[in-house]
């Protein structure tokens, strides 16, 4: 009896033994599950967060760190806005989301307001939206014109376009604009179709672009944005500039994948980068348009181009820092045309005047070596960066490479 006891004893304990690993698993489940559904969390917040901005992205700290809103329940929270005026009282437009609206932002003078107004009207038969960065400080002299009360107005003294567009033009306050025309003021746009470039843009895949301009009548500084005539659009260029030898293989600008500063255009994603990229101290955005082409959300040498066939005039006129007053506001559209064909480049200016134009000028140099050191550091120092930069050039071309300014 006792032998058959110990038996079953003995049989029960070897039972339970192998049942002990079953209870081992389901203890380890529970944790895993627990540990599965924190970290997810996490990572569905990080998600949340990164598609709000854009961003692409492995880096993700925690949301406490990085979650700004915090102290807001999620639903509440708005992260875009835009431009759009609301009425004080009575019945609000809704937005037709099928319709994209873009955007048109200037630095203009109160003495370049007829060539002004000229651009303008053009745009907002387009379904544009414009905004005008008054850095004269003059806004009530614009009021006569039938769409200054639908524009938005923004004024400060002495200030630059890019100064401007980094502290009112947030990628999250635009968020509503496919494209972002942000264009200086003295442009001629008589041969230039709104409606014409857009559709271009669209079929060619283009995030960043300008228009062509005309070689005969405009002061260019860069060949590859110069109107190559009977062509739709091109996005290199082909000869011996300075130190650059342009070619089939070139991958970097100033050969390609490059665009001017007076006239550039971009698409919302392209903004969202290249707003970034505008430096808060650096009022002239010198060097920028070198590394712009990282901003065209792929393959610069493809997704940024010069259209030809829209083409503009760049009249050069040194309207912001001290121009003369007879200089800007005796010249017409008509008549700075001409100057610029004739070549009479050259006015009269006081030794006042003179200082300043000498004094922007060389503030703009300063920028821009301060900007090249500043690019430099930067790729040297971010390793997972210049990686993926590596990865890229494997992708799209052996010889595509970091520019280095």
């Amino acid at each position: 009896m006792y032998k058959s006891t110990f038996k079953s004893t003995k049989m029960d304990i070897n039972n339970i033994r192998r049942r002990r690993p079953s209870y081992r698993v389901i203890v380890f489940a529970l944790v895993f599950s627990a540990v599965f559904i924190w970290s997810a969390k996490i990572v569905l917040d990080c998600k949340w967060r990164l598609s709000a901005w854009n961003l692409n992205t492995t880096r993700c700290h925690n949301s406490s760190e990085t979650r700004r809103e915090i102290d807001l329940p999620r639903g509440i929270v708005t992260r875009t806005s835009d431009l759009q005026m609301k009425p004080l009282w009575g019945p609000r437009i809704k937005k037709n989301p099928k319709v994209s609206t873009n955007l048109l932002a200037m630095a203009v003078g109160i003495k370049m307001k007829e060539n002004v107004n000229t651009i303008v009207n053009k745009f907002l038969k387009s379904n544009f939206v414009v905004m005008l960065f008054h850095y004269d400080g003059n806004v009530s002299e614009w009021r006569d014109l039938e769409w200054s009360d639908r524009a938005i107005h923004v004024s400060a003294i002495n200030q630059t376009k890019w100064w401007f567009a980094k502290r009112f033009m947030h990628p999250d306050i635009i968020s509503d604009y496919s494209y972002i025309f942000l264009w200086d003021e003295d442009l001629g746009v008589e041969h230039f179709n709104v409606d014409r470039y857009m559709s271009i843009v669209k079929e060619e895949g283009l995030h960043i672009s300008q228009p062509a301009l005309d070689p005969t009548k405009s002061e260019i500084h860069h060949a590859l944005t110069a109107r190559v005539d009977k062509q739709r659009l091109h996005r290199k260029v082909y000869r011996t500039i300075g130190r650059w030898k342009c070619d089939e293989n070139s991958t970097e600008p100033p050969c390609t994948g490059f665009v001017e500063m007076m006239a550039p255009v971009f698409s919302i994603s392209s903004w969202r980068c290249a707003w970034h990229l505008i430096q808060n101290d650096l009022i002239y955005a010198w060097g920028v348009d070198f590394v712009l082409g990282y901003c065209a959300q792929g393959d610069r040498t493809k997704n940024v181009g010069i259209i030809d066939s829209e083409y503009l005039i760049h009249y050069g006129l040194p309207t912001l820092g001290g121009s003369t007053p007879d200089k800007v506001q005796a010249e017409t559209e008509t008549q700075a045309r001409a100057r610029t064909q004739t070549g009479n480049q050259t006015r009269a200016q006081s030794p006042k005047q003179h200082d300043i134009r000498y004094e922007v000028r060389k503030l703009s140099y300063a920028e821009l070596e301060i900007f090249k050191n500043r690019w430099k550091k930067a790729v040297k120092e971010d390793e997972v960066w210049s990686s993926r930069q590596a990865n890229i050039a494997d992708t799209y071309t052996n010889s595509y490479k970091v520019v280095i300014l």
